[in-house]
């Protein structure tokens, strides 16, 4: 499973990630400390304390993948 890290800023960043995140075959979760949520689920996101920062996980792309998928968001 392939993971990174990023941070979701502002409003008008949470939905073009969970947009993005919807383009990716398979599952795609999100996790803050013990909390994990489906990345595609915009309700799940806001469930979650943004101003931590976020993994997002995926068993269907490696890292790299996720990197340029989600390179707005790293937290790097």
């Amino acid at each position: 499973m392939a993971q990174i890290a990023i941070r979701l800023n502002t409003l008008t960043e949470v939905k073009e990630f969970n947009a993005a995140a919807a383009q990716i075959p398979g599952d795609v979760d999100l996790r803050s400390g013990h909390y994990c949520v489906d990345a595609k689920s915009i309700m799940g996101i806001f469930s979650l304390n943004l101003s931590r920062g976020l993994t997002v996980e995926s068993a269907t792309m490696t890292e790299d993948e996720l990197r340029k998928h989600f390179a707005a968001y790293l937290a790097e």
